[in-house]
């Protein structure tokens, strides 16, 4: 099998990470939400917690993409 064909289809797999991270994300999105619109006092604690969670959950979209840029280079 040729080697490049292999490159192709690991940067493929590696992009799809990207999909989990955006159904994670949208989750806790949508949490954060709720739990604010049923408890308006703890807006500050549920915010900082939910920028925190989507800062994590994005950085494994980013590593994915870092990934298949690499596949595809070397």
């Amino acid at each position: 099998m040729d080697l490049q064909a292999l490159k192709y289809i690991g940067a493929g797999l590696a992009v799809l990470t990207g999909l989990g991270s955006g159904i994670g994300e949208g989750n806790l999105c949508a949490s954060a939400m709720d739990g604010m619109s049923r408890n308006p006092e703890m807006y500050g604690k549920l915010r900082t917690g939910m920028i925190i969670g989507c800062a994590l959950t994005e950085t494994t979209g980013i590593y994915g993409l870092l990934i298949a840029i690499l596949c595809l280079v070397m």
